[in-house]
């Protein structure tokens, strides 16, 4: 039987990456919401979405009118009393010289005492009292903790607010966090600095990390752990709240991969040919394989194959198990080169 033509690549054993995806939240650590501290009808807007400001500068301005009236009564208070005070004070200077001279007896000259002790204490707790009001008076005018970019503002002028009322957010650009919530029944695995590439909904890389934080704990409701990766966002491009696919990479290993095109699958196993010499000639034999996941255009193989190996790449369809061949070796640029398919590990491999 005449030898048929195909072409061999050499199988090379490349850098495969074990990786798994899971679904990550983007939150900032340089993110605040805005609540008001005090219940109130809002009178005035100072901003508007997408203002930058700096920390301290006015936001909105909550109806002062009922808590400046209350500051005037405290104050009040706080000025009749000290008039008591003065007034206890003299009939204590009094009292002690009619005590000193003989006059009158040791318990009036206590009275007294008792009375301006009173008149202090009771002073100094409308004192308190008026601070307390200034500094709730203080809350009725909510300001930026920090600064960065105003959100949106779902609230208007006139609107009526409580304490529970989102009034907007400040966002200063930079670093985010990605929240990935990782299976428990791999917490064995998850660890400080294991690598993260953040993909779109293409599977393309966004932005490459490591992790950072591993909760000690498993999530009661959904039986996942929280980890966390610190991710650049020099350009912006990424948002907070935003959802991504996050790759863990868990480790890299060699092992050979073959082109997903030279892979033919009968009754869901998978099957490839090679070229064998043996004393006859060369000829093709059929092997079974246990692929893995896909790296670029190649099948990641768990067994069947072993790098040096000849496969056959063309006419695979025409070819039977033992049938002879004549091998043209093709150029190494036919399958990705080592380092592109470490790359490609990394942030392809699913």
């Amino acid at each position: 039987m005449q030898a048929m033509p195909v072409q061999v690549q050499i199988v090379q054993a490349q850098k495969i990456s074990d990786s798994s995806e899971y679904l990550a939240i983007l939150k900032s650590r340089h993110s605040a919401a805005i609540n008001p501290q005090v219940e109130g009808q809002i009178t005035k807007i100072f901003v508007k979405s997408g203002d930058r400001v700096k920390a301290g500068t006015p936001l909105l301005q909550i109806d002062p009118l009922k808590q400046q009236a209350t500051l005037g009564s405290q104050v009040a208070s706080h000025a009749a009393q000290e008039a008591n005070l003065r007034y206890a004070q003299t009939q204590l200077e009094r009292e002690r010289k009619l005590f000193e001279a003989g006059v009158v007896s040791k318990q009036e000259f206590d009275n007294a005492q008792t009375a301006h002790d009173a008149a202090v204490a009771q002073l100094r707790s409308l004192g308190e009292q008026v601070n307390q009001q200034q500094v709730e008076l203080h809350y009725y005018r909510v300001a930026a903790p920090m600064a960065g970019i105003i959100g949106d503002i779902p609230v208007r002028e006139g609107d009526r607010v409580a304490v529970t009322t989102l009034l907007t957010t400040v966002d200063e650009p930079g670093t985010l966090e990605a929240y990935i919530y990782v299976p428990a029944e791999r917490g064995k695995d998850i660890h400080l600095g294991l690598p993260v590439h953040l993909l779109d909904e293409s599977g393309k890389p966004v932005s490459d990390a490591r992790i950072t934080f591993v909760s000690p704990e498993v999530d009661n409701d959904t039986q996942t752990i929280l980890a966390k990766a610190s991710i650049e966002n020099p350009k912006g491009q990424l948002r907070v709240s935003q959802q991504m696919r996050a790759q863990v990479v868990w480790s890299n290993h060699q092992g050979p991969v073959v082109p997903v095109l030279s892979v033919t699958r009968i009754n869901g196993r998978f099957f490839v040919f090679v070229a064998v010499k043996e004393a006859a000639g060369t000829f093709a034999r059929q092997k079974g394989l246990t692929i893995g996941d896909t790296v670029g255009n190649d099948y990641v193989v768990l067994d069947g194959l072993k790098a040096g190996d000849h496969l056959i790449v063309s006419g695979t369809q025409f070819l039977q198990d033992g049938m002879p061949v004549a091998e043209q070796i093709q150029n190494a640029s036919a399958s990705p080169a080592p380092d592109n398919a470490e790359k490609d590990a990394g942030h392809q491999a699913r």
